[in-house]
């Protein structure tokens, strides 16, 4: 087995060390909410990146504290452009900004330079996203039904509720949004609360219990399969992995 400049034993020790300073790095939970609100075309991707680089754990990756955080700015940007690129930003568009944004930041002088470009660039991708987000047009009657959905979750959503929502004959909108859409209205609502419960077990406190009951499913055993059914995981699996109360939701 190769040798490598840094082995288990060393990795052992920066942990103990850590550990006798009472100093520890932002766990992945942590770490994701402001990449996934920026994912989701959410602005406050930009708040949650502030609060990340004013935390009192900031990752310490060289001694000198500028360089320390152009390491961090150059670490994040790589995600970044990787998770817009996975979510349908073209793949040039994404590595070009992130190539004027390490220019930008390596002419940088100070360490509150760097966090505010940080900052800059995380608005900058966020609003990319949203903008993507926005792109897939649908028509008026398909947008007033998933406004409807969207607040309605809690209750029966049917195609005669939507249809009478919209003015339309039923037949005729069910076609509609499912060329629209991809999804029978059925399967859009599903999908909608699984999303929904998801960021309910990952941000908030709520048990499975009150997240069926919230989201308009018959009974926690039915809400338990469907999340699995959906996502590979049961609800508490899923809060297990995932969980990091905020007071965030997407």
């Amino acid at each position: 087995m190769p040798r490598t400049q840094v082995d288990e034993r060393s990795v052992s020790y920066l942990a103990f060390v850590n550990a006798e300073r009472g100093k520890r790095h932002h766990t992945q939970n942590e770490d994701m909410l402001q990449y996934d609100l920026l994912r989701a075309g959410d602005m406050r991707s930009v708040e949650e990146c502030r609060r990340m680089l004013d935390s009192d754990l900031p990752g310490h990756v060289s001694d000198d504290p500028l360089r320390n955080q152009k390491y961090l700015f150059v670490a994040s940007i790589a995600l970044v452009s990787r998770y817009c690129i996975e979510e349908g930003m073209d793949s040039e568009t994404a590595y070009n900004a992130s190539d004027l944004y390490i220019l930008r930041m390596d002419r940088l002088q100070s360490v509150e330079e760097v966090k505010e470009l940080h900052c800059d660039m995380f608005a900058f991708y966020t609003q990319r996203m949203a903008n993507i987000k926005k792109e897939t047009v649908f028509s008026l009657p398909v947008v007033q039904c998933q406004d409807y959905i969207r607040f309605h979750l809690d209750g029966h959503v049917s195609l005669a509720d939507l249809a009478e929502h919209v003015g339309l004959n039923a037949s005729y909108l069910s076609t509609l949004f499912k060329r629209e859409t991809g999804l029978s209205v059925t399967e859009y609502v599903q999908r909608e609360r699984i999303a929904t419960a998801k960021n309910m077990l990952k941000y908030s406190d709520y048990t499975a219990q009150q997240i069926a009951t919230a989201l308009g499913f018959s009974s926690q055993s039915y809400f338990s399969k469907v999340f699995r059914q959906t996502t590979g995981h049961t609800p508490t699996d899923y809060r297990r992995r995932y969980h990091h109360s905020t007071g965030f939701g997407e």
